[in-house]
């Protein structure tokens, strides 16, 4: 623990405890941003409108926060640094990629102290290595006394509560501040194979924890992501949800062949809701072990790839959605679902909107899980994978319409000139093309490469997720064109103890280009009250100078990378929409890697107001403050090496 100068200590605690109440949508302290995603809703809203339309063009970058994770004694480094920082009552905090935690002066920059609880000594995490995405805030009574505590989950399996004026660990909580989150699951487990990065929820005096599992399993056999409730004063773990249903649990029917005893995953590794006046929390559960093959997971697989809604004080599931069954595609819901209030056909309605890599919104009635337009059940075609099994159907919503194109024809496919047509006709002769929902192929000599799959894992929309306007009931959604080829090999069996193992592929189009038409990264603005969409834009410029292209002179496509990262964290004010993107190199269709730009769009219709470059490349969602009567913007940069220098950026009216 590194402590700053007693009087920097005092000026903290003169900022005052703020509320101890955190009601519904919206930040509970106008200027504050008090919850990974402004609040438990996850509106990612702020009504501040001190930067506006009239001035964005006047941001200028007024301080930077070199992250505190290089000073930490260890050889490791952190990866893409995602963390969104919270501000409350006059402080922001912030989690490092090494599981750190900083509280920053929120108006220079200043580092005022920073708790370190060496998880990196315990070696790289679980899956996606050193990432972390933040924190979560909590204020009550503990024994008749006001207290607030800040609550996260660090790589080495610890669920951590900090006292948010001074920094230290709660010594009533667990083990001097402390819960082993690997025990309690019910299953002995492979610690190496699961961890945390995301933030947990506090929701009704508990806080509710989700967990990362390793996505690269050797076998079936894997821990199981079950979601936990922990009281916030003690750290005792008040209840267990078991994503993968036991025995005589609802559900549990739908893992067939005792699959139920030996599956893993099935976790939330992404963020959570909460409605506090329902007490109810909101999990988006991904994909069961494994991703891509279920032959040792027959059946359903409730609950994986579902939205399911828990009383928060006592685990008890109260409605569910399972919105992929029986998952071959590695569509998780990758992300927090939006509460809102709506009217629709004249009827007020308390809902909750989950966006999903599929490229499709589901929105349900938040308190009963009805849906509040019809879905219906869909035919897709049937795995040919000797061994797999799958659903005859899939859900489909009948509104909104889907923000992204589902499934691939040649219609398709590029066509900016007719070679490039004919190029991208010759690559996907190689392929299956097919609907949404086409299982993945047996990849084997001789025959096709795979199922080109749109839109992919990768997205769609990812763990960045939607926003939503509370006032309005728009939902915004920053999402990718991105395309996949999916099939299974057969295992060789002294690596695997799978019958079949992936072999998935990012099929380049023509000289470099994308084998399909843009956009290739887009927003789309979706009024809930209707269902039906605003306006989509394309975001970014994508390849529209590659030189096979530049002479067309084309519009803004939409930048997405070639590989598999997710691109476009935003945040909302009154007026405006700020969201980050990675620089693109459009010669070879590729991320730059060192730099990036955050731009602003008008709410009401897309039109792009502002954009500014910053270095390195931005990752983090952004957010939004006011303090001592100026409003700031900020958001992290970097990766924790190279030039790729991680920091936390803000920007203000010059």
């Amino acid at each position: 623990m590194n402590k700053a100068a007693s009087a920097v200590l005092l000026l903290i605690l003169a900022s005052g405890c703020g509320g101890n109440s955190d009601p519904g949508p919206g930040n509970d302290a106008i200027g504050d941003w008090r919850h990974y995603a402004a609040d438990r809703a996850s509106t990612k809203y702020s009504p501040l409108d001190q930067i506006n339309p009239s001035n964005v063009d006047r941001l200028r970058e007024v301080w930077r926060w070199t992250s505190v994770e290089a000073e930490a004694d260890t050889e490791h480094r952190g990866g893409m640094y995602k963390s969104t920082p919270l501000y409350i009552a006059g402080t922001l905090y912030i989690t490092t990629s090494l599981s750190q935690l900083a509280a920053i002066d929120p108006g220079t920059g200043e580092t005022l102290w920073v708790y370190d609880p060496r998880s990196y000594d315990a070696g790289r995490p679980a899956n996606a290595g050193f990432q972390h995405r933040g924190l979560e805030y909590w204020s009550g009574e503990i024994d008749g006394e006001p207290a607030e505590r800040l609550v996260y989950a660090a790589h080495h399996r610890r669920l951590i509560s900090l006292d948010r004026l001074t920094g230290e660990p709660d010594p009533a909580f667990g083990d001097g501040g402390m819960v082993n989150t690997a025990l309690g699951l019910g299953r002995d487990i492979n610690e190496r194979q699961y961890t945390h990065s995301a933030p947990p929820i506090v929701c009704a005096g508990v806080i509710v924890l989700g967990s990362i599992i390793s996505d690269g399993p050797r076998g079936p056999k894997m821990p199981p992501g079950h979601v936990r409730g922990y009281d916030v004063r003690t750290g005792e773990q008040r209840w267990i949800f078991h994503t993968i249903p036991q025995p005589g649990e609802f559900g549990n029917e739908t893992w067939l062949d005792g699959s139920w005893e030996y599956s893993g995953n099935t976790n939330v590794w992404t963020m959570m809701s909460c409605d506090d006046e329902l007490g109810f929390v909101y999990l988006p559960v991904s994909t069961p072990t494994n991703d891509w093959y279920g032959g040792h997971r027959p059946g359903d697989n409730l609950f994986a790839e579902s939205l399911v809604a828990l009383d928060a004080s006592t685990g008890e599931r109260k409605w569910h959605f399972q919105a992929v069954r029986h998952g071959l595609w590695d569509y998780d819901l990758g992300s927090a679902p939006n509460l809102v209030d709506v009217t629709v056909d004249g009827r007020e309605i308390k809902a909750v909107a989950q966006v999903s890599k599929q490229g499709i919104t589901y929105v349900f009635d938040r308190e009963t899980g009805e849906p509040v337009w019809p879905i219906e059940e869909i035919p897709v075609p049937q795995t040919t994978v000797p061994g797999e099994w799958s659903s005859p159907t899939q859900p489909m919503p009948t509104k909104p319409a889907p923000f992204e194109r589902l499934g691939l024809t040649e219609d398709d496919l590029i066509d900016f000139t007719p070679e490039l047509r004919a190029e991208a006709l010759e690559i996907v002769d190689d392929y299956v093309l097919g609907p949404i929902y086409t299982p993945p192929l047996e990849v084997k000599e001789g025959g096709k490469l795979g199922v080109l799959t749109l839109p992919s894992a990768a997205g769609g929309a990812n763990w960045r997720g939607a926003a939503i306007d509370p006032e309005a009931g728009v939902l915004y959604v920053p999402s990718m064109t991105k395309l996949m080829s999916f099939g299974v090999q057969q295992a060789d069996p002294a690596r695997s103890e799978f019958r079949y193992v992936n072999a998935l592929g990012i099929p380049e189009g023509p000289r470099g280009l994308p084998l399909v038409k843009p956009p290739y990264s887009r927003i789309t603005a979706i009024d809930l009250n209707t269902g039906e969409h605003l306006w989509q834009v394309a975001h970014g410029p994508g390849p529209k100078d590659h030189p096979a292209i530049a002479h067309l002179d084309l519009p803004d496509l939409g930048s997405a990378s070639h590989g598999i990262l997710s691109n476009g964290g935003l945040a909302l004010t009154r007026d405006l929409i700020f969201i980050i993107q990675a620089d693109y190199d459009p010669s070879r269709m590729t991320f730059m890697g060192n730099a990036g730009h955050i731009r602003a769009y008008d709410k009401r219709d897309g039109a792009k107001l502002w954009e500014h470059r910053v270095e390195p490349t931005p990752h983090g969602t952004p957010m939004t403050y006011l303090h001592e009567g100026r409003q700031y913007l900020a958001f992290t940069v970097g990766a924790g090496r190279g030039e790729q220098i991680p920091a936390l950026v803000a920007l203000a009216l010059e």
